[in-house]
């Protein structure tokens, strides 16, 4: 009887137990149900290397098209990552951020995401939130979605964009975006959290709510904060303290608006002790104070007439009443901008100088530097410094994840491209704000035994390295808006030419200027990390003269494609230091142009941009 008994017990436990478990799972389908809303996709969510940009009323006026890319990109990432994660959402400020920052823990909280960090505000830095990715002890950091369009205008009429960075910090991969990709193209329904109510993020703290799945929990922190002791651990802020109290020396700083403000004011002001006056622009704005926040001269008037710069000649008379030190970032603070008094300092030459000058006036490579690598249009003046220092430099396609994939097999710890990017192995994004104390780090280096009076500017430190090294004068030309079939048939005609040196020679485009090619190639990369060969990136053609011009494409969307054509010297000669680019390049950059208006669909077009 007895064993009659337990064995009728355990039967009834097993029962109690499975009806609970069939309850249990009736409910979880109730609440995914609950949580379920049909939605239709779309054709055009493409997302490239910087995410999904779109003008903003397609945010605005399509229904759920922000919804259905976040979903898309959860439905990649997969039930499993998703389930007790922690995810990251800011942006840079700009128009529709605070509410899509909204939508997005909605449909988080419905996936069944734990726990979401945001800045104050909504703002958090493109680097600052690769910088908390990666060095948050959260468990299963998931990684973070930016609202940015980079240095794209703001507005309901400009442009949103939101882009996903995984758990390392940096974009996310070529193949995960060509998933989602085909993900937006088949989603049919997105979770949302609709009984969620919006949650305050002026207020720094932690907010625990009832998600649809347990306690949903949001943690709202200083933007500045965690990067501040970030920049702390890689440079040496007494000795920039220090300098910055010189009364020879003064800076200028450029927010444009963007999300650089916070950072600039908690670093060079209250940390640094820079004046107040020395910041302008440094209040973040929707629409960036209705100007594109892009930091190139064209865009940076003001910061360039307060370095005696005019945006139409290059100055070269110094003038000390000049400050000794002006900067911009970008709308999300990636990209940088330095000028010397009267001098616009190149990206190119901007990457090369920190390079030369970093073992010795930046802790976090007091070791050395283990390698560089610069994007492929970028100017070879680095190149010049790594043979020097006896270090390996890499010359990789256009997208942040190759410089991500050598940083992280530890290849590279200092990479830069054209496009006004410069950025270290602390992130894995490019950091505006980074590269601006590299350059105050140098100038407090080469300063420090300097008397009061005769400060060594950006101006001296730039003309000491064209001396040593040469210096690469660069000019890229843009054409914008060029049809597709024109835009290919344009490359491929080069990439035709390019395989013929001896008829390419002939070209009477080159012989009238004295100018023969060394080398031609079609460029293509073999990452050295996993072996993956990217191809098709443009056409690079090597003067005998140290000179380079370089055609590539970029994909501009429903508005066609831009030819960019780079035209890039080398002089060696101190006499030739001192010249404007488009004195140094004038020969070149008519060969270079002329050669591309051989093709009688593409001769028409005219550059929509000179930089």
């Amino acid at each position: 009887m007895a064993r009659q008994a337990a064995a009728t017990a355990t039967a009834l436990a097993v029962v109690s137990t499975s009806l609970m478990l069939l309850r249990r799972r009736k409910r979880m389908r109730e609440k995914e149900g609950e949580v379920a809303v049909e939605t239709r996709a779309y054709e055009d969510q493409t997302p490239g290397p910087s995410g999904l940009k779109e003008k903003t009323r397609a945010f605005l006026e399509r229904p759920y098209y922000l919804h259905n890319f976040v979903q898309a990109t959860f439905d990649c990432l997969g039930a499993k990552k998703l389930k007790g994660s922690t995810l990251l959402v800011s942006g840079d400020g700009r128009y529709y951020n605070a509410e899509a920052l909204q939508i997005v823990l909605k449909i988080a909280s419905a996936n069944k995401v734990k726990k979401v960090i945001v800045g104050r505000g909504g703002l958090l830095s493109t680097p600052a939130i690769s910088n908390l990715i990666r060095t948050r002890k959260e468990k299963h950091m998931l990684g973070g979605f930016i609202l940015t369009a980079s240095h794209d205008p703001g507005g309901k009429d400009h442009y949103f964009g939101i882009k996903f960075n995984t758990s390392d910090g940096a974009p996310a991969s070529e193949s995960f975006t060509s998933a989602l990709c085909i993900r937006t193209r088949s989603i049919t329904a997105f979770k949302f959290a609709k009984n969620l109510p919006d949650i305050d993020i002026d207020i720094l703290g932690m907010v625990q709510l009832p998600g649809p799945f347990g306690t949903f929990t949001v943690e709202v922190v200083d933007p500045a904060e965690e990067y501040t002791a970030r920049m702390k651990d890689i440079f040496d802020f007494a000795a920039l303290q220090k300098f910055v109290a010189r009364k020879d020396f003064s800076m200028v700083f450029d927010g444009m608006n963007g999300v650089a403000g916070p950072y600039a004011q908690r670093i060079f002001v209250e940390e640094l002790g820079a004046h107040s006056s020395s910041l302008i622009r440094c209040d973040p704005k929707q629409d960036f104070g209705n100007k594109r926040p892009d930091p190139k001269l064209i865009h940076t008037s003001l910061l360039a007439g307060m370095m005696g710069l005019k945006t139409s000649s290059f100055q070269n008379t110094r003038n000390k009443n000049y400050p000794a030190l002006g900067a911009a970032t970008d709308g999300d603070a990636g990209k940088n901008f330095i000028l010397g008094r009267q001098l616009f300092i190149t990206p190119s030459d901007s990457l090369a100088i920190i390079a030369a000058n970093a073992k010795d006036a930046i802790p976090h490579f007091s070791k050395g530097l283990v390698g560089v690598a610069r994007s492929m249009p970028t100017s070879r003046a680095v190149d010049v410094v790594a043979r020097s220092l006896g270090v390996p430099h890499f010359e990789v396609p256009a997208g942040r994840n190759y410089f991500s994939k050598l940083m992280d097999s530890n290849k590279c710890n200092l990479v830069g491209g054209e496009s006004f990017e410069t950025g270290s192995d602390h992130v894995r994004e490019m950091d505006g704000i980074w590269a601006v104390l590299a350059w105050l780090s140098i100038l407090a280096h080469r300063n420090r035994v300097v008397p009061p009076g005769l400060l060594i500017g950006v101006e001296d430190i730039a003309k000491e390295h064209w001396r040593r090294y040469g210096r690469h004068y660069t000019l890229r030309y843009d054409y914008d808006e060029v049809e597709s079939i024109v835009a290919h048939g344009l490359l491929k005609r080069l990439v035709v030419l390019q395989r013929d040196l001896q008829a390419l020679n002939s070209c009477e485009e080159l012989v009238a200027r004295g100018m023969e090619v060394l080398h031609a190639r079609e460029f293509s990369y073999t990452d050295p990390v996993d072996g993956s060969v990217c191809t098709q990136g443009g056409v690079i053609f090597d003067l005998a003269d140290e000179s380079r011009f370089v055609y590539r494409l970029s994909d501009a969307g429903m508005a066609g494609y831009t030819v960019h054509v780079h035209v890039e010297r080398h002089v060696r000669v101190p006499g030739e230091f001192n010249l404007h680019p488009s004195e140094a390049l004038h020969a070149h950059v008519d060969a270079a142009l002329s050669l591309v208006r051989l093709d009688r669909r593409f001769a028409p077009h005219e550059p929509s941009l000179v930089s």
